[in-house]
């Protein structure tokens, strides 16, 4: 029985789980070594792991589990274990986004002084049997993050129960947004990770809908819309990404900007002032 083992060694056709999409950076490390929580998180996401059913009983009982591969059985490969004191070898264990949500936006005054309204607003959800993915929230709003395509089928009974429940001053929906996780055990050690996260965000110009993030720092996840989303895609690894051929780019964009700059101000003619009486 796996119960009994040691370890499992799960045989494919990858040297393990990557640190990037391979579609998008160019030859990226595999991962060595992931807990079954920063899997969990990367799966939710939408990355390409193990099923849930396969890891289960193994992950039930602490096994440990080693991915490896048939064609080049003398790679590592990536271990999967429930805990580690390890130190991570990069800050980002890996990222992982998808997209088809809506988002519900609930706002009332003096909404944190009632006693039960999140709760209530929760049992409409539950009530309808649409799962909750997200749930940011503020003094006077909360919105909830939901599957797009299973809102859309009991939307205004959703909308109208919601009004029944807590009578909120204002319901806003915003459709088409994309949910990005940023999953790493060493963020939690590490000062200025979300700094660097919403830096290259904003240098590539992408508007920030939502920012979630638990109390373990695990993970952020971000929220984006579904436009942007596919151009964050291309630029979500830079900050991160340990391969010298980024830095590079990164470094002559920067001296180009620099010379740029310089150029500007010592050859470029300014226009005269003309000063009237």
């Amino acid at each position: 029985m796996a119960v009994q083992a040691d370890l499992y060694e799960n045989w494919t056709d990858v040297s393990g789980f990557l640190i990037a999409d391979p579609r998008i950076v160019k030859n990226p490390k595999s991962i060595e070594t992931i807990t079954y929580k920063e899997l969990r998180e990367l799966s939710y996401m939408g990355a390409s792991v193990l099923h849930e059913d396969a890891i289960f009983p193994v992950r039930k009982a602490g096994i440990p589990i080693n991915i490896r591969n048939t064609n080049a059985p003398q790679d590592k490969g990536t271990l999967i274990v429930e805990g580690t004191c390890r130190q991570p070898k990069y800050t980002i264990t890996g990222i992982a986004g998808t997209d088809g949500f809506v988002a519900i936006t609930v706002e009332k005054a003096m909404m944190n002084s009632e006693v039960g309204f999140c709760r209530k607003v929760l049992q409409v959800f539950e009530d309808n049997g649409v799962s909750i993915e997200h749930m940011p929230s503020g003094i006077d709003t909360m919105s909830i993050f939901v599957n797009k395509d299973v809102f859309e089928e009991k939307e205004q009974k959703i909308l109208a129960d919601i009004h029944k429940a807590v009578n909120p001053d204002h319901i806003e929906l915003e459709s088409n947004l994309a949910l990005i996780a940023v999953v790493g055990r060493g963020m939690k050690s590490t000062r200025g990770t979300a700094g660097r996260i919403f830096s290259a965000l904003a240098h590539a110009h992408i508007n920030v809908k939502m920012i979630d993030q638990g109390s373990s720092e695990l993970n952020i996840i971000i929220g984006v819309r579904h436009d942007e989303f596919l151009k964050m895609r291309s630029v979500r690894y830079m900050k991160f990404c340990p391969y010298p051929d980024i830095k590079i780019y990164i470094r002559l964009f920067y001296w180009i900007t620099i010379i740029g700059r310089i150029y500007q101000e010592k050859f470029v003619k300014k226009p005269h002032k003309i000063y009237t009486q």
